[in-house]
């Protein structure tokens, strides 16, 4: 067992890596993480993404642009790599379910999006990425042809964010059984409950838990 100070320092190790795009320090740092038998998820999750999330935040409050997020996901993936090959495949980080991800029509923003995307890859999901500025039928399209149990919809402006309501209705109209998840910065828990969604993602980290949570619904149906 990896004692919990050097968990620590190792987490921290990954989690300032990707913030500090510095991604031989995260390979370093993946490959002590394997060597100290650290669990990949527990690294995965509580350093590659818990960096992740602050990067976003970073972005939201302009400090970080375009860039320099393109370089911290190139540093959490060149972690992935060396960790992902370590998950255990069992009932808590197998294939977890199949995914419908876009941002909505009219709305170009994907930095967001694509956070979560990648943390539905990280926990194991399969995902279908439809993009940013998706026409809102396609997202009912894609469900259908892929038989995903989940819709994942992101709007970054309350403009576009009316779109999600029509999409719900869209998918649920066809098949009932999907769940439907929202996020993105004008999105509260009200709206998605308001229009009909079945979950609510305040950042990234918490949108792998709802999705988990959401299926975890689905199957007892």
């Amino acid at each position: 067992m990896v004692s919990e100070e050097k968990r620590a320092e190792i987490l921290k190790n990954l989690s300032e890596g990707v913030v500090e795009y510095e991604e031989d320090r995260v390979k370093e740092y993946a490959n002590i993480a394997v060597d100290e038998k650290l669990d990949a998820y527990d690294a995965i999750m509580n350093g590659l993404a818990a960096g992740m999330e602050i990067v976003g935040d970073l972005y939201d409050r302009q400090e970080y642009f375009v860039p320099e997020i393109l370089m911290c996901a190139d540093a959490l993936y060149a972690g992935l790599d060396i960790l992902k090959p370590h998950l255990k495949i069992d009932g808590s980080t197998g294939a977890k379910g199949q995914v419908v991800i876009g941002t909505v029509q009219g709305d170009v923003h994907d930095i967001g999006k694509n956070l979560i995307k990648m943390m539905f890859d990280v926990g194991g999901f399969t995902v279908h990425d439809l993009g940013r500025d998706v026409p809102l039928e396609k997202f009912a399209d894609e469900q259908l042809r892929t038989d995903s149990e989940i819709v994942a919809l992101s709007a970054m402006m309350t403009t576009t964010m009316m779109g999600m309501k029509k999409v719900i209705a869209m998918i649920k109209d066809k098949n009932p059984n999907v769940a439907i998840m929202l996020g993105g910065a004008p999105v509260t828990k009200d709206v998605a409950t308001l229009f009909g969604a079945d979950g609510y993602a305040e950042n990234a980290g918490n949108a792998v838990q709802e999705a988990i949570k959401m299926i975890g619904q689905l199957r007892k149906l």
